[in-house]
């Protein structure tokens, strides 16, 4: 097939959408298919024409400055799309640049899909803007109806949105790379740069600084650590806008910033305890590496975790939105009160059973069946 492939975001930006498309595409190409990869322009991207990318305007997002959204016209993405000779358009952002490829597909009658990778319409009551939640999630189920169909990662996702009056959702999961993500990569050199003693637990959390992500609830959970454990360590890798005022709040945490590859893969592997307070996640990936990684999950029953663990034999989970029930798991887990050396061992087998090829067969299927039954549909009506 040939497929155009649209997102607002894509690496070198770090973020869970980015990594998953840039994985995607990938996928897809070596699977034969020729995928136009439709995004904003990125700095360092060549000024010459790319026929594998159509590349537009942008804008930087007010509280992501190291993200951009998207700007460009339906009529100059029909002109992109007819170029191409499109037969089928994927839109995995529901931004500027997924509105108007959508409106594009649609008056070229190119079939297109869509990816619900994101709970904007949450994000509205972390910036003081709970007011336009509903106006949000109104656009989000107007947006997604227009295409044939709408992927989400979990079935808890899914469910909402049906129950929202979303249509045509299903699930297609996520994977993990568990040769990337693996506990061999543990090193006591980088836990000593930490300060961490051999038998001290380290606790690890990877995201973004963000308002949404709840970040200062893991870090509450760590203060509560030291108080029963002192030789504790805390290690956030990450970067965004709460960055500075959780450094100066924090100066007995290290702050790793961003990182990726082995980089970040020895990281994980080298802490003891993923601690993940985000309530705002559609997925969230770095539940799955920290699994792969073997270390003891301590999140909330939602998303990835409340799917693929359980509570007490592969991980420890916390009814979403219990704060202090989270900090005391956090602190049973580093004070040795459970079976962390089980929880850990099973947090891996379970990410072992949820490979990414898989995943990506599952999606690329499903992408062809979509394409050809509404292929079949429009040459029945002209009949």
């Amino acid at each position: 097939m040939r497929i155009a492939f649209v997102t607002e975001t894509f690496p070198p930006e770090v973020n869970g959408v980015a990594l998953t498309v840039e994985r995607t595409v990938r996928h897809l190409r070596r699977a034969g298919h020729d995928v136009l990869l439709v995004r904003p322009r990125q700095s360092g991207d060549a000024p010459e024409a790319d026929e594998t990318q159509c590349l537009t305007q942008g804008m930087r997002i007010p509280m992501y400055p190291q993200l951009r959204m998207g700007l460009a016209s339906s009529g100059a993405l029909r002109r992109c799309l007819e170029r191409f000779d499109a037969d089928l358009v994927h839109v995995a952002t529901q931004g500027p640049l997924g509105r108007a490829a959508v409106n594009a597909a649609q008056r070229l009658r190119i079939p297109v899909t869509s990816d619900f990778r994101t709970n904007f319409h949450v994000y509205c009551q972390h910036y003081g803007l709970g007011f336009a939640r509903e106006l949000v999630m109104r656009y989000l189920r107007s947006f997604h109806n227009r295409t044939a169909g709408t992927f989400v990662p979990c079935a808890g996702l899914r469910d909402d949105l049906l129950a929202r009056g979303f249509e045509r959702v299903e699930v297609i999961g996520r994977g993990v790379d568990a040769r990337a993500f693996a506990p061999l990569r543990r090193s006591d050199a980088l836990r000593a740069q930490w300060g961490a003693r051999p038998d001290a637990p380290v606790l690890l959390y990877v995201g973004r600084l963000a308002t949404e992500k709840n970040v200062p609830l893991a870090l509450q959970a760590f203060a509560a650590v030291r108080a029963q454990v002192p030789a504790a360590r805390m290690v956030v890798v990450g970067d965004g806008p709460l960055t500075h005022g959780l450094q100066t709040a924090h100066p007995d945490v290290h702050f790793a910033g961003v990182l990726r590859g082995e980089a970040l893969a020895t990281h994980y592997a080298s802490a003891d305890v993923f601690v993940f307070p985000s309530l705002s996640e559609t997925f969230g990936n770095v539940t799955l590496e920290a699994m792969a990684s073997g270390l003891c999950v301590v999140a909330f029953a939602a998303a990835a975790a409340g799917e693929l663990l359980r509570d007490g034999r592969s991980g420890l989970l916390v009814s979403p939105g219990d704060s202090a029930g989270f900090v005391q798991a956090v602190c049973a887990a580093a004070a040795g009160r459970v079976d962390v050396a089980g929880l850990r061992q099973q947090a891996r087998q379970a990410a072992l059973r949820n490979d990414w090829e898989p995943v990506l067969q599952g999606f690329e299927q499903r992408l062809r069946a979509l394409a050809l039954s509404i292929d079949v549909l429009h040459h029945a009506s002209l009949a």
